[in-house]
């Protein structure tokens, strides 16, 4: 098992134990000289917990506490995820979040399956062409940072709409821990130092999240700095005892209302108070006799089953894991199913999309019947490089055995890089995710369609996929990730390592990954992913194999049949995370 670092050079990526070379602007195997640090030589040290009753697993130990101490209370799955929740908007600023939205996907013990779709909104003022400039070109940054970029936030009310639905404890009972590490603050350990680091060149130009995440408003948080959050516990507090209107009809709304037209944004009142979180069956498919439980439209599961789909008509785990054909299939349906992706999904109360078709059998035998014996698809190239971590996931079960899988996100890193007055809490920058023009390229390099317009109330297209696996209708695996546009390839290998090659959960998480959309034309590999004679035969294939550091976190849970035994893992690439369990 490899371990996972940053210890890179801007022009050298360490990869497959060699030093990969930035040459004349592209990388390749001619680059390559043999070196490998001894730390790469060496296997770290268990991420994986075993429990008997229960189990939560999240990007921050302090959360997976909060989730543990809930449970053991005698609150079920729901009440610990919403819990988790709000821990995490305190612990884990640049991801969690009240500012921004989410989906939870829900299996209950008897069997019943809720997907809740809490996901941003446009505000009702936007329009098509919110950020091109007179020449019909996209303006920098515009969609990406500042007043502008944020959508209607969905989380305040998705997790309440979770707990007072489908929990079993109190508002005042779920949001107390949250409340209480925002007042009390938490020592920061190395991880989360070097997590609040990244913050300051995002939030220094506004005054009230630099006052938040940077020390004394200018100087970067250290290892053991303990940072409190006065703002942020008193709206907590609030939320707790007012309830959702406190946030969407309240003074927090019009705080963010009032903010946002100051600053050259257009939320306003009415987007709070119209906001609904949606609630739906979630989208299933097969894959070799188990059943995949995942996120419909405008979520990434569709992207999924498609894969899962196109792959299940081969013999992948006759192939070797690492083998140039295993991966020219996997690289093919992941081309195939976000070429799709871009051109069919959008928000389905606005467009329509043919899901039916899309994960049909015979459309899926005519997506393989197009996929070359040894040459990869030929998809136009550019050099926009996708992004990584910046949602968060986190996976949870009972001992009744509810499981709740939930991916909640502000879009980028410390999302807008904005805090509205005394709110105290980040805003999202999810208006990135729209098409701001067909053709061009967003953060993640993908180029989306028509359905994914602009438009005043829609919801932009996700990549989030929370994702339960299931045999014999119980819980198996779950399972998500963060990661952006590698959230539905990252959940793929996940769940092929499980079901084609009998991996542990703890081995299917930490294995190095690779990812390919199409455009950009890259195939982006994690260090370790790939012996060199396979990238050697890959490239030979046409696949233009290059290194990337930046991958989500796929915080998961290994059951057993009998739940006899529960397996949390914490993905070693968030150090600050932890499963716990009883």
């Amino acid at each position: 098992m490899a371990l996972f670092g940053s210890v890179y050079h801007p022009l050298t990526y360490l990869y497959n134990g060699a030093s990969w070379i930035l040459c004349q602007n592209t990388i390749a195997p001619s680059c390559v000289r043999t070196s490998e640090p001894e730390a790469y030589r060496s296997s770290p040290k268990s991420t994986a917990t075993l429990a008997r009753k229960e189990m939560v697993v999240t990007t921050h130990h302090l959360a997976s506490k909060v989730g543990e101490q809930i449970l053991a209370q005698g609150g079920n799955a729901i009440d610990a995820a919403v819990a988790i929740g709000y821990a995490l908007a305190v612990v884990d600023p640049c991801c969690g979040n009240i500012g921004g939205g989410g989906f939870m996907l829900i299996r209950l013990a008897n069997g019943k399956e809720i997907f809740l779709n809490f996901r941003e909104r446009a505000p009702l003022a936007a329009t098509p062409d919110m950020y091109l400039d007179a020449q019909g070109k996209p303006i920098k940054s515009l969609s990406t940072q500042g007043y502008l970029a944020v959508g209607v936030p969905g989380t305040v009310k998705g997790l309440d709409t979770a707990l007072s639905k489908y929990g079993t404890m109190s508002r005042t009972q779920v949001m107390a821990p949250a409340i209480a590490l925002a007042k009390v603050g938490f020592i920061l350990y190395d991880a989360d130092a070097k997590i609040l680091q990244q913050a300051k060149s995002k939030v220094q130009s506004d005054p009230a999240a630099s006052a938040i995440f940077l020390k004394q408003g200018s100087r970067v948080y250290q290892s053991g700095d303990r940072p409190i959050q006065t703002d942020l516990a008193r709206t907590l507090e609030t939320i707790s005892q007012q309830g959702v209107d406190a946030f969407y009809q309240g003074q927090i709304a019009r705080e963010i209302a009032s903010y946002s037209q100051k600053q050259g944004g257009i939320l306003q009142i009415e987007d709070f108070t119209n906001y609904k979180v949606t609630e739906s069956p979630p989208l299933r498919c097969s894959y070799r006799g188990y059943e995949v439980v995942t996120t419909p439209p405008p979520g990434g599961g569709v992207t999924l089953c498609q894969m899962l789909n196109i792959l299940e008509g081969y013999q992948i785990p006759k192939l070797e894991r690492t083998s140039s054909q295993r991966w020219h299939l996997m690289l093919s349906a992941m081309f195939f199913a976000y070429r799709d992706r871009n051109t069919y999904l959008g928000d389905p109360d606005f467009v329509n999309i043919p899901v039916k078709r899309l994960l049909s059998a015979d459309y899926t035998r005519s997506l393989r019947a197009q996929i070359p014996q040894q040459q990869a698809l030929s998809p136009k190239s550019d050099t926009n490089t996708p992004e990584g971590n910046n949602t968060t996931h986190y996976s949870v079960i009972d001992r009744q055995g509810n499981a709740v899988s939930v991916t909640y996100t502000i879009n980028s890193y410390f999302g807008a890089g904005v805090v509205a007055g005394n709110t105290g809490f980040l805003l999202n920058n999810e208006m990135d995710d729209f098409t701001a023009k067909v053709g061009v390229a967003n953060s993640y390099g993908l180029k989306q369609g028509e359905k994914n317009a602009i438009a005043p109330f829609k919801q932009p297209l996700s990549s989030m996929s929370p994702t339960i696996v299931l045999k014999d209708g119980k819980p198996l695996l779950i399972t998500g990730s963060p990661g952006g546009s590698t959230i539905p390839t990252t959940v793929l290998q996940v769940i092929s390592n499980v079901i084609d090659y009998g991996m542990s959960v703890e081995s299917a998480v930490n294995t190095p990954r690779i990812h390919y959309q199409g455009s950009p034309n890259w195939v982006l590999t994690e260090p370790f992913a790939l012996p060199s004679q396979t990238v050697q035969q890959l490239w030979d294939r046409g696949y233009k194999v290059v290194p990337f550091v930046s991958w989500g976190a796929a915080e998961s849970i290994g059951i057993d049949r009998e739940m006899r035994e529960i397996w949390g893992v914490n993905d070693v690439r968030k150090p600050a995370g932890a499963a716990a369990g009883n």
